[in-house]
């Protein structure tokens, strides 16, 4: 697996370039990227992470930086003083965060996290991967927490988001939200079949509703199966784990 991350800094200062070379030092290849949207643009397919220098709050990069993470799976390491790091919150949330580091940086706990990091990162390529896409948050990440340890788990919020996640990303099995508002999940696996690319993944709807017509309706679509949201973490996971073991 590629050791690649991207650094990210209002000035490629002596202290960026220390952290390039001491990366380097343990086979990553760092690359530097100034804080400005266009130029993230160039950086942000080949980084398995983001390490964000910060000395300077860039509101517009933050939130590229968010929605990047979010469609990608991917996550920054911030390096600054706290005060910064709380504004910096305010437009990247902490569940896109990997770790924080305050300044001074103490470079060997940095180094040894990053080397920690990619190890983890080559075992949980191995991992089968889920997509969650629903538009409930707080559902979407208990569930999340419920299978990471197991699988590799990134959410979309919406349709059109899962789309644009797996124009990028690879899923061995979608959990679909029935009920989502906007684009309903019907009509979401409607686009998923009418895209080459993708139909072919399995999909599970995930559905609030356990009555017997409401099941008829979401078995008539021929999805790979469904779950009911009111199930338990165990439950979960056997109905997962008895899918993959059935492939």
């Amino acid at each position: 697996m590629a050791k690649n991350v991207t650094i990210i800094s209002s000035n490629e200062t002596f202290m960026v370039k220390g952290l390039i070379m001491k990366l380097k030092d343990i086979g990553v290849e760092a690359t530097f990227s100034s804080d400005k949207v266009e130029d993230l643009q160039k950086h942000e397919e080949n980084a398995n992470i983001f390490i964000y220098y910060l000395d300077e709050i860039v509101p517009k990069s933050l939130i590229y930086l968010k929605d990047l993470c979010l469609e990608t799976h991917r996550q920054v390491i911030f390096i600054s003083n706290p005060l910064e790091y709380e504004e910096a919150l305010q437009y990247l949330p902490e569940s896109h965060v990997q770790n924080f580091f305050e300044r001074p940086l103490q470079m060997d706990v940095f180094i040894e996290t990053m080397d920690k990091f990619f190890m983890d990162e080559m075992m949980e390529s191995h991992k089968k991967s889920i997509l969650i896409v629903d538009d409930d948050v707080t559902y979407m990440r208990t569930i999340r927490d419920w299978l990471k340890d197991s699988y590799r788990v990134s959410m979309a919020n919406s349709g059109i988001q899962a789309i644009t996640w797996l124009a990028k990303n690879k899923a061995d099995l979608i959990l679909l939200d029935y009920e989502m508002p906007v684009t309903p999940g019907p009509k979401v696996l409607e686009m998923f079949k009418s895209d080459m690319s993708i139909k072919e993944i399995p999909v599970m709807f995930l559905t609030a509703k356990g009555d017997k017509a409401s099941i008829v309706r979401v078995l008539a679509l021929k999805p790979a199966d469904y779950i009911l949201k009111t199930i338990d973490k165990v439950s979960l996971h056997a109905k997962i784990d008895n899918f993959f073991r059935m492939k």
